[in-house]
């Protein structure tokens, strides 16, 4: 039985006519096939330069803006507060500075003879205001307690565990023991930092001297054996006392000369911090909170280059 449209069974010459309309519509969808496909193969490869680029730059933007907005909001994300504490942004490496003419650590003499608290026994202790050799004198003075916390600002600032620290600095006249106060040996000592890379000294707040700004010297040991042996230090350097405590402390008594030697100099025109960058100063220079009468607390972080 036909049914009506069935194309079978009309003859040779009716199928012949079929198949050459079917081959020919074949080939016109193979072509617009192609030519769409090809117009899509120029969108993805960047057939217009205007557009392309335009998409480019804004996905670099994007990223970049997202990198940023992180960053800047990092105070409130405590993921990202965290990471920018243990950066290599979060400290600075303290430049190296001259040991002085005072430093008693066997590199220099004094009347005559070489002068060495690193070696002898004693030395290894945190209250610094007494002297410890042939005296026990204590250094007059506002009372300071410093913590300072060593870092290594190669390895994200992890804290430097085991190091030993040989801090000195002048009395309350701006003297040194063992050079113009020969007789005492206060005001200098070592001591070993710990899991958090920290040790607290107790000492005075320092003098200013004519032609220096008031400073606190330290040198720095890879461990407490090398600084006993009074060798290979891995780093020396000074802190810059914050200039409004010292005019608070200079201003309270006992501390003869130095707010007149205080007021004729600068960590600019120092010749020691004058050529250190701001970011530098900073960095040398203690936080402090205190008062004259009851003492003053100040902590630092030392930076390290290993």
């Amino acid at each position: 039985m036909m049914r009506d449209g069935d194309d079978h069974d009309q003859g040779l010459a009716h199928d012949l006519t079929i198949m050459a309309r079917q081959i020919l519509g074949r080939r016109q969808a193979l072509g617009w096939l192609a030519s769409v496909g090809s117009t899509a193969l120029l969108a993805g490869c960047g057939g217009d330069d205007s557009s392309t680029a335009s998409s480019s730059t804004t996905a670099t933007t994007a990223s970049t803006s997202t990198t940023s907005s992180t960053t800047s909001t990092g105070s409130t994300t405590t993921g990202t507060t965290t990471t920018t504490t243990s950066s290599s942004g979060a400290c600075i490496a303290d430049p190296t500075e001259t040991a002085g003419p005072y430093p008693a650590d066997g590199t220099n003499s004094s009347s005559g003879s070489t002068s060495n608290v690193l070696t002898l026994s004693g030395i290894v202790r945190s209250d610094i205001r007494a002297s410890f050799i042939s005296s026990t004198t204590v250094a007059a003075g506002v009372q300071v307690k410093l913590t300072l916390t060593l870092v290594n600002v190669n390895n994200s600032c992890l804290p430097l565990s085991g190091y030993a620290i040989y801090l000195w600095h002048c009395d309350q006249n701006g003297s040194y023991s063992l050079y113009s106060v020969p007789a005492e040996s206060y005001l200098r000592g070592v001591l070993v930092t710990d899991g958090n890379g920290q040790v607290t000294f107790t000492t005075i707040f320092p003098g200013c001297y004519s032609g220096r700004y008031p400073h606190i010297h330290l040198e720095i040991f890879s461990s407490l054996a090398a600084a006993t042996s009074g060798r290979a230090s891995v780093l020396t350097t000074q802190l810059a006392m914050p200039r409004d405590i010292c005019s608070a402390v200079y201003s309270s008594g006992g501390y003869t000369q130095s707010a007149s030697n205080l007021s004729a100099i600068t960590t600019a025109t120092d010749n020691v911090f004058g050529d250190n960058t701001s970011a530098q100063i900073a960095a040398q220079t203690p936080a402090m909170t205190g008062n004259t009468t009851a003492g003053y607390t100040a902590t630092v972080t030392v930076g390290v280059a290993l």
